[in-house]
């Protein structure tokens, strides 16, 4: 597993995972598998975006994370190509 932080790239409007401050995976699309701690467990997600009058808004499926995904711990598998 690749474990790192979320953060938002404004190059491709998406979240992507950074490792040690660097892009290691630079932009997450919808329906894209990884896991994320919530309450110091794993947890089995997907990212997602919800519209509303005011935009789009990138969250995780199943856990509290809503709009600003930023600084959450997150993994992916390492042989997977998300």
């Amino acid at each position: 597993m690749i474990e790192g932080r979320l953060s938002y790239n404004c190059n491709n409007d998406r979240y992507g995972l950074l490792v040690s401050d660097l892009w290691e995976y630079e932009g997450f699309h919808c329906g894209d598998p990884l896991e994320v701690k919530v309450d110091d467990k794993w947890i089995h997600t997907r990212i997602e975006m919800a519209w509303d009058e005011k935009g789009g808004h990138w969250y995780l499926v199943g856990t509290p994370y809503f709009d600003y995904l930023e600084y959450v711990c997150a993994r992916i598998k390492e042989d997977k190509d998300v």
